[in-house]
Protein backbone atom coordinates (compact mmCIF):
# COMPACT_ATOMS: atom_id res chain seq x y z
CA UNK A 1 0.00 0.00 0.00
CA UNK A 2 1.34 3.80 -1.13
CA UNK A 3 0.85 6.60 1.21
CA UNK A 4 2.99 8.70 -0.14
CA UNK A 5 5.26 8.89 2.94
CA UNK A 6 8.62 10.51 2.74
CA UNK A 7 12.06 8.53 2.51
CA UNK A 8 12.70 8.97 5.85
CA UNK A 9 9.04 8.32 6.94
CA UNK A 10 9.35 4.97 5.51
CA UNK A 11 12.70 4.16 6.84
CA UNK A 12 12.30 5.47 10.70
CA UNK A 13 9.21 2.78 9.93
CA UNK A 14 11.07 -0.20 8.85
CA UNK A 15 13.61 0.36 11.80
CA UNK A 16 10.33 0.21 13.99
CA UNK A 17 8.94 -2.53 12.42
CA UNK A 18 12.51 -4.33 12.99
CA UNK A 19 12.23 -3.43 16.56
CA UNK A 20 8.88 -4.10 17.30
CA UNK A 21 9.26 -7.66 15.77
CA UNK A 22 12.50 -8.64 17.20
CA UNK A 23 13.06 -7.10 20.29
CA UNK A 24 9.43 -6.06 21.68
CA UNK A 25 7.17 -9.11 20.49
CA UNK A 26 9.91 -11.30 21.91
CA UNK A 27 9.32 -9.63 25.50
CA UNK A 28 5.42 -9.66 25.30
CA UNK A 29 5.35 -13.66 24.59
CA UNK A 30 7.12 -13.76 27.91
CA UNK A 31 4.08 -12.65 29.93
CA UNK A 32 1.62 -14.97 30.90
CA UNK A 33 -1.96 -14.00 30.20
CA UNK A 34 -3.22 -11.36 32.07
CA UNK A 35 0.12 -10.64 33.50
CA UNK A 36 1.69 -7.00 33.73
CA UNK A 37 4.65 -5.75 32.46
CA UNK A 38 7.35 -5.11 34.86
CA UNK A 39 9.10 -2.10 34.94
CA UNK A 40 12.08 -2.68 34.60
CA UNK A 41 11.53 -4.74 31.39
CA UNK A 42 9.85 -1.23 29.54
CA UNK A 43 13.42 0.19 31.29
CA UNK A 44 15.32 -2.51 29.38
CA UNK A 45 13.08 -2.03 25.91
CA UNK A 46 13.59 1.77 25.93
CA UNK A 47 17.47 1.10 26.26
CA UNK A 48 17.33 -1.42 23.46
CA UNK A 49 15.52 1.43 21.54
CA UNK A 50 17.66 4.09 21.84
CA UNK A 51 20.54 1.78 20.66
CA UNK A 52 18.41 1.28 17.47
CA UNK A 53 18.05 5.03 17.46
CA UNK A 54 13.99 5.17 17.23
CA UNK A 55 13.61 6.04 21.29
CA UNK A 56 11.19 9.42 21.34
CA UNK A 57 11.46 10.76 17.19
CA UNK A 58 8.20 12.86 17.79
CA UNK A 59 10.00 15.86 20.29
CA UNK A 60 12.98 17.79 19.49
CA UNK A 61 16.46 16.84 20.11
CA UNK A 62 17.26 19.69 22.17
CA UNK A 63 14.91 18.07 24.61
CA UNK A 64 16.12 14.71 24.44
CA UNK A 65 13.65 12.75 21.36
CA UNK A 66 14.86 12.85 17.64
CA UNK A 67 13.35 15.85 16.28
CA UNK A 68 11.55 14.16 13.45
CA UNK A 69 8.83 15.97 11.44
CA UNK A 70 4.92 14.99 12.66
CA UNK A 71 4.28 13.21 9.28
CA UNK A 72 6.85 11.30 9.31
CA UNK A 73 6.52 10.13 12.21
CA UNK A 74 3.11 8.89 12.04
CA UNK A 75 3.99 5.32 10.93
CA UNK A 76 6.39 4.66 13.74
CA UNK A 77 3.05 5.01 16.29
CA UNK A 78 1.31 2.63 13.70
CA UNK A 79 4.62 0.02 14.12
CA UNK A 80 4.62 0.74 17.86
CA UNK A 81 1.08 -0.52 18.01
CA UNK A 82 1.62 -3.90 16.96
CA UNK A 83 2.12 -4.38 20.61
CA UNK A 84 1.15 -3.18 23.98
CA UNK A 85 4.31 -2.78 24.58
CA UNK A 86 5.73 -1.33 21.66
CA UNK A 87 4.17 2.28 22.44
CA UNK A 88 6.06 2.37 26.15
CA UNK A 89 8.88 1.38 24.63
CA UNK A 90 9.27 3.91 22.03
CA UNK A 91 8.18 6.70 24.42
CA UNK A 92 5.33 7.36 22.48
CA UNK A 93 2.97 6.00 24.51
CA UNK A 94 -0.11 8.60 25.89
CA UNK A 95 -0.54 10.15 27.74
CA UNK A 96 2.71 10.99 28.42
CA UNK A 97 3.45 12.09 24.49
CA UNK A 98 0.48 14.38 24.03
CA UNK A 99 1.88 16.22 27.70
CA UNK A 100 5.51 16.17 26.36
CA UNK A 101 3.94 17.56 22.95
CA UNK A 102 2.07 20.64 25.05
CA UNK A 103 5.00 21.20 26.92
CA UNK A 104 7.31 21.77 23.93
CA UNK A 105 4.44 24.15 21.86
CA UNK A 106 3.45 26.15 25.21
CA UNK A 107 6.11 25.54 27.78
CA UNK A 108 8.95 28.22 29.07
CA UNK A 109 12.37 27.01 28.84
CA UNK A 110 12.61 26.92 33.08
CA UNK A 111 9.28 24.45 32.37
CA UNK A 112 11.19 22.74 30.14
CA UNK A 113 13.82 21.83 31.80
CA UNK A 114 12.29 20.95 34.82
CA UNK A 115 9.51 18.67 33.30
CA UNK A 116 9.70 18.07 29.62
CA UNK A 117 13.29 16.81 29.29
CA UNK A 118 13.11 14.32 32.26
CA UNK A 119 9.38 13.32 30.69
CA UNK A 120 11.14 12.18 27.54
CA UNK A 121 13.77 10.56 29.00
CA UNK A 122 11.12 8.54 30.93
CA UNK A 123 12.48 9.35 34.32
CA UNK A 124 8.73 10.90 35.21
CA UNK A 125 5.60 10.36 33.95
CA UNK A 126 2.82 13.09 33.62
CA UNK A 127 -1.36 13.43 33.48
CA UNK A 128 -3.36 15.34 31.84
CA UNK A 129 -6.35 16.51 34.13
CA UNK A 130 -9.19 17.83 32.05
CA UNK A 131 -12.02 16.00 32.44
CA UNK A 132 -14.59 16.25 34.87
CA UNK A 133 -17.85 14.47 36.63
CA UNK A 134 -21.36 14.59 35.82
CA UNK A 135 -22.06 18.35 34.68
CA UNK A 136 -18.39 18.78 35.06
CA UNK A 137 -17.49 18.77 31.38
CA UNK A 138 -16.41 15.39 30.04
CA UNK A 139 -17.38 15.36 26.77
CA UNK A 140 -18.77 18.72 26.69
CA UNK A 141 -15.10 20.55 28.17
CA UNK A 142 -17.35 24.10 27.77
CA UNK A 143 -19.18 22.73 31.18
CA UNK A 144 -15.78 22.71 33.43
CA UNK A 145 -16.19 23.79 36.88
CA UNK A 146 -12.66 22.95 38.28
CA UNK A 147 -11.13 27.35 39.48
CA UNK A 148 -7.66 28.50 39.95
CA UNK A 149 -7.49 32.18 40.90
CA UNK A 150 -4.79 34.44 41.19
CA UNK A 151 -3.31 35.07 44.80
CA UNK A 152 -0.37 36.95 45.21
CA UNK A 153 2.67 34.63 43.19
CA UNK A 154 0.35 31.57 43.41
CA UNK A 155 -2.58 29.83 41.83
CA UNK A 156 -5.27 28.65 43.95
CA UNK A 157 -7.18 25.36 42.63
CA UNK A 158 -10.10 24.30 43.38
CA UNK A 159 -12.16 21.51 41.82
CA UNK A 160 -12.64 17.55 40.72
CA UNK A 161 -11.38 15.42 37.83
CA UNK A 162 -11.86 11.78 36.86
CA UNK A 163 -10.82 9.64 34.27
CA UNK A 164 -6.97 11.23 34.13
CA UNK A 165 -5.10 8.74 33.16
CA UNK A 166 -1.95 8.07 34.83
CA UNK A 167 -3.50 10.36 37.76
CA UNK A 168 -2.20 8.33 40.59
CA UNK A 169 1.14 7.62 39.08
CA UNK A 170 2.59 11.41 37.70
CA UNK A 171 4.92 13.10 38.54
CA UNK A 172 3.10 16.21 37.36
CA UNK A 173 -0.64 17.16 36.48
CA UNK A 174 -1.07 19.27 33.82
CA UNK A 175 -4.56 21.14 35.12
CA UNK A 176 -6.99 22.81 32.89
CA UNK A 177 -8.74 25.23 35.29
CA UNK A 178 -10.94 28.45 34.83
CA UNK A 179 -9.35 31.72 35.48
CA UNK A 180 -11.97 34.07 34.57
CA UNK A 181 -15.16 33.16 35.11
CA UNK A 182 -16.46 35.86 33.13
CA UNK A 183 -15.14 34.63 30.35
CA UNK A 184 -16.30 32.03 28.07
CA UNK A 185 -14.25 28.73 28.79
CA UNK A 186 -12.91 28.80 25.50
CA UNK A 187 -10.70 32.18 26.43
CA UNK A 188 -11.14 32.00 30.18
CA UNK A 189 -9.59 28.71 30.88
CA UNK A 190 -5.90 27.76 30.99
CA UNK A 191 -3.42 25.56 31.81
CA UNK A 192 -1.23 25.16 35.35
CA UNK A 193 1.09 22.50 35.80
CA UNK A 194 0.36 20.98 39.57
CA UNK A 195 3.37 18.92 40.83
CA UNK A 196 2.43 15.15 42.64
CA UNK A 197 2.44 15.71 46.86
CA UNK A 198 1.62 19.87 46.39
CA UNK A 199 -0.76 20.23 49.37
CA UNK A 200 -4.66 19.81 49.11
CA UNK A 201 -4.08 17.50 45.80
CA UNK A 202 -5.54 14.47 46.20
CA UNK A 203 -6.04 10.68 44.35
CA UNK A 204 -9.26 9.40 45.51
CA UNK A 205 -8.86 6.43 43.86
CA UNK A 206 -7.69 4.63 40.65
CA UNK A 207 -11.24 3.77 38.66
CA UNK A 208 -11.71 0.30 38.21
CA UNK A 209 -11.75 -0.58 34.07
CA UNK A 210 -12.02 -2.53 31.43
CA UNK A 211 -8.90 -3.27 29.80
CA UNK A 212 -4.66 -2.14 30.35
CA UNK A 213 -3.99 -5.05 31.73
CA UNK A 214 -0.77 -5.70 30.12
CA UNK A 215 0.65 -1.83 30.75
CA UNK A 216 -1.62 -1.49 33.81
CA UNK A 217 -2.74 1.94 32.69
CA UNK A 218 -4.76 3.57 35.31
CA UNK A 219 -7.55 6.50 35.35
CA UNK A 220 -7.91 8.03 38.36
CA UNK A 221 -10.76 10.03 40.62
CA UNK A 222 -8.94 13.53 41.48
CA UNK A 223 -9.56 16.51 44.05
CA UNK A 224 -8.28 20.14 44.40
CA UNK A 225 -8.80 21.74 47.53
CA UNK A 226 -7.20 24.41 47.78
CA UNK A 227 -4.25 23.14 45.40
CA UNK A 228 -1.42 26.41 45.17
CA UNK A 229 1.35 26.52 42.97
CA UNK A 230 3.95 28.97 41.80
CA UNK A 231 2.25 31.52 39.27
CA UNK A 232 4.82 30.52 37.00
CA UNK A 233 3.11 27.03 36.45
CA UNK A 234 0.74 28.92 34.09
CA UNK A 235 1.51 26.85 31.25
CA UNK A 236 1.44 29.38 28.11
CA UNK A 237 -0.90 32.27 28.48
CA UNK A 238 -3.09 32.75 30.87
CA UNK A 239 -6.94 32.36 29.40
CA UNK A 240 -5.05 30.16 26.10
CA UNK A 241 -5.83 26.89 28.10
CA UNK A 242 -8.27 25.93 25.42
CA UNK A 243 -6.46 26.84 22.33
CA UNK A 244 -3.08 25.03 23.99
CA UNK A 245 -5.21 21.86 24.33
CA UNK A 246 -6.73 21.40 21.03
CA UNK A 247 -2.80 21.81 19.57
CA UNK A 248 -2.16 18.82 21.79
CA UNK A 249 -5.45 16.99 20.64
CA UNK A 250 -5.39 17.43 17.21
CA UNK A 251 -1.85 15.61 16.77
CA UNK A 252 -3.03 13.32 19.82
CA UNK A 253 -5.89 11.95 18.03
CA UNK A 254 -4.06 11.05 14.81
CA UNK A 255 -1.28 9.13 16.64
CA UNK A 256 -3.81 7.34 18.66
CA UNK A 257 -5.35 6.23 15.36
CA UNK A 258 -2.47 5.02 13.88
CA UNK A 259 -1.22 3.02 16.95
CA UNK A 260 -4.59 1.43 17.30
CA UNK A 261 -4.02 0.86 13.20
CA UNK A 262 -0.76 -0.83 13.82
CA UNK A 263 -2.68 -3.37 16.55
CA UNK A 264 -5.83 -4.17 14.46
CA UNK A 265 -3.31 -5.21 11.70
CA UNK A 266 -1.22 -7.62 13.73
CA UNK A 267 -5.01 -8.86 15.23
CA UNK A 268 -5.38 -9.55 11.80
CA UNK A 269 -2.12 -11.20 10.95
CA UNK A 270 -2.54 -13.53 13.93
CA UNK A 271 -5.81 -14.55 12.59
CA UNK A 272 -4.88 -15.03 8.98
CA UNK A 273 -1.64 -17.26 10.75
CA UNK A 274 -4.37 -19.47 12.71
CA UNK A 275 -6.82 -19.84 10.29
CA UNK A 276 -4.09 -20.90 7.40
CA UNK A 277 -3.19 -23.54 9.89
CA UNK A 278 -6.37 -24.56 11.12
CA UNK A 279 -8.33 -27.13 8.87
CA UNK A 280 -12.31 -28.13 9.58
CA UNK A 281 -15.25 -28.79 7.26
CA UNK A 282 -12.46 -30.65 5.19
CA UNK A 283 -10.07 -27.62 4.54
CA UNK A 284 -7.74 -25.21 5.58
CA UNK A 285 -10.47 -22.02 7.56
CA UNK A 286 -8.53 -19.36 5.71
CA UNK A 287 -9.49 -21.23 2.13
CA UNK A 288 -13.45 -20.62 2.87
CA UNK A 289 -14.70 -17.46 1.46
CA UNK A 290 -16.54 -16.31 5.14
CA UNK A 291 -13.06 -16.09 6.59
CA UNK A 292 -11.60 -14.10 3.27
CA UNK A 293 -13.81 -11.75 2.52
CA UNK A 294 -13.87 -10.60 6.42
CA UNK A 295 -10.59 -10.18 6.30
CA UNK A 296 -10.53 -7.99 2.75
CA UNK A 297 -13.12 -5.99 4.16
CA UNK A 298 -11.45 -5.20 7.02
CA UNK A 299 -8.38 -4.61 5.07
CA UNK A 300 -9.87 -2.03 2.76
CA UNK A 301 -11.47 -0.24 5.42
CA UNK A 302 -7.99 -0.08 7.70
CA UNK A 303 -6.45 1.46 4.09
CA UNK A 304 -8.76 3.58 3.89
CA UNK A 305 -8.49 5.10 7.53
CA UNK A 306 -4.27 5.20 6.88
CA UNK A 307 -5.20 7.38 4.18
CA UNK A 308 -7.77 9.76 5.93
CA UNK A 309 -4.83 10.23 8.99
CA UNK A 310 -2.35 10.83 6.50
CA UNK A 311 -4.57 13.86 4.64
CA UNK A 312 -5.21 15.05 8.29
CA UNK A 313 -1.44 15.24 8.87
CA UNK A 314 -0.32 16.89 6.24
CA UNK A 315 -2.81 19.53 7.11
CA UNK A 316 -1.65 19.67 10.35
CA UNK A 317 1.67 20.10 9.03
CA UNK A 318 1.22 23.35 7.06
CA UNK A 319 -0.34 24.69 10.08
CA UNK A 320 -3.55 24.00 9.74
CA UNK A 321 -5.97 22.85 12.52
CA UNK A 322 -7.52 20.00 10.13
CA UNK A 323 -10.52 19.98 12.92
CA UNK A 324 -13.37 18.82 10.83
CA UNK A 325 -10.38 16.25 9.09
CA UNK A 326 -9.39 15.17 12.27
CA UNK A 327 -13.03 14.47 14.27
CA UNK A 328 -13.62 12.00 10.59
CA UNK A 329 -10.08 10.40 11.25
CA UNK A 330 -11.26 9.34 14.82
CA UNK A 331 -14.41 8.65 14.51
CA UNK A 332 -13.78 5.81 11.29
CA UNK A 333 -10.74 4.61 12.53
CA UNK A 334 -12.04 4.02 16.39
CA UNK A 335 -15.19 2.02 14.19
CA UNK A 336 -12.73 0.58 11.27
CA UNK A 337 -10.04 -0.78 14.06
CA UNK A 338 -12.49 -2.33 16.76
CA UNK A 339 -13.91 -4.24 13.84
CA UNK A 340 -11.11 -5.60 12.60
CA UNK A 341 -10.05 -7.09 16.04
CA UNK A 342 -13.58 -8.21 16.62
CA UNK A 343 -13.42 -9.89 12.99
CA UNK A 344 -9.81 -11.18 14.12
CA UNK A 345 -10.69 -12.77 17.58
CA UNK A 346 -13.72 -14.65 15.95
CA UNK A 347 -11.81 -16.21 13.28
CA UNK A 348 -9.46 -17.27 16.53
CA UNK A 349 -12.27 -18.57 18.02
CA UNK A 350 -11.38 -20.02 21.44
CA UNK A 351 -8.30 -19.21 21.06
CA UNK A 352 -9.24 -15.58 20.10
CA UNK A 353 -10.79 -15.28 24.01
CA UNK A 354 -7.73 -16.94 25.26
CA UNK A 355 -4.85 -14.54 26.49
CA UNK A 356 -1.94 -17.28 24.93
CA UNK A 357 -2.76 -15.00 21.97
CA UNK A 358 -2.18 -10.92 21.98
CA UNK A 359 -5.91 -10.35 20.79
CA UNK A 360 -7.96 -10.76 23.78
CA UNK A 361 -5.87 -8.07 25.54
CA UNK A 362 -6.42 -6.06 21.90
CA UNK A 363 -10.08 -6.17 22.37
CA UNK A 364 -10.07 -5.01 25.79
CA UNK A 365 -8.21 -1.94 24.54
CA UNK A 366 -9.62 -1.35 21.58
CA UNK A 367 -13.41 -0.25 23.07
CA UNK A 368 -12.38 2.34 24.80
CA UNK A 369 -11.06 4.19 21.51
CA UNK A 370 -14.74 4.90 20.66
CA UNK A 371 -14.96 7.29 24.09
CA UNK A 372 -11.12 8.78 24.91
CA UNK A 373 -9.91 11.68 23.26
CA UNK A 374 -13.86 12.51 22.23
CA UNK A 375 -16.81 9.79 21.95
CA UNK A 376 -18.06 9.50 18.44
CA UNK A 377 -21.01 11.39 18.79
CA UNK A 378 -18.75 14.72 19.14
CA UNK A 379 -16.71 14.22 16.32
CA UNK A 380 -19.92 13.08 14.22
CA UNK A 381 -21.25 16.32 15.70
CA UNK A 382 -18.19 18.50 14.80
CA UNK A 383 -18.39 16.73 11.01
CA UNK A 384 -22.14 17.80 10.98
CA UNK A 385 -22.18 21.50 12.04
CA UNK A 386 -19.29 21.79 9.36
CA UNK A 387 -21.56 19.62 6.65
CA UNK A 388 -24.64 21.87 7.18
CA UNK A 389 -23.05 25.11 7.77
CA UNK A 390 -23.69 26.19 3.96
CA UNK A 391 -26.76 25.28 2.71
CA UNK A 392 -27.25 25.89 -1.01
CA UNK A 393 -30.10 28.24 -1.68
CA UNK A 394 -30.14 27.19 -5.01
CA UNK A 395 -31.06 23.47 -4.08
CA UNK A 396 -33.78 24.80 -1.64
CA UNK A 397 -35.35 26.76 -4.74
CA UNK A 398 -35.60 23.49 -6.22
CA UNK A 399 -36.95 21.53 -3.73
CA UNK A 400 -40.77 20.57 -4.30
CA UNK A 401 -43.48 22.59 -2.63
CA UNK A 402 -46.35 21.43 -0.92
Amino acid sequence: MEYHDSERAKELAARARAFVDEVVIPRERELEGGETVAAETIADLREEARERDIYCPQISEAYGGMGEAFRDVLPVFEEAGRSLLGAPAMRVDAPDEGNMHTLEIAGTEAQKDEWLKPLVAGEIRSAFSMTEPRQGGGADPKLIRTTARREGDEWVIDGHKWWITNGSEADFLITLARTDPDEHPYEGCSLIVVPAGTPGLEIERDIPHMGDDVTSMVHSEVFYDGVRVPAENLLGAEGAGFSIAQQRLGPARLTHCMRYSGMAQRALGVAKAYTSDREAFGGRVAEKQGPRFAVADAETRLHAARTMVRHAARQISRGEQARVEVSMCKVFTANVVQDAIDTALQLCGASGVGKDLPIADFYENVRQFRIVDGPDEVHRRVIARDAFEEVDEAELERLPQF
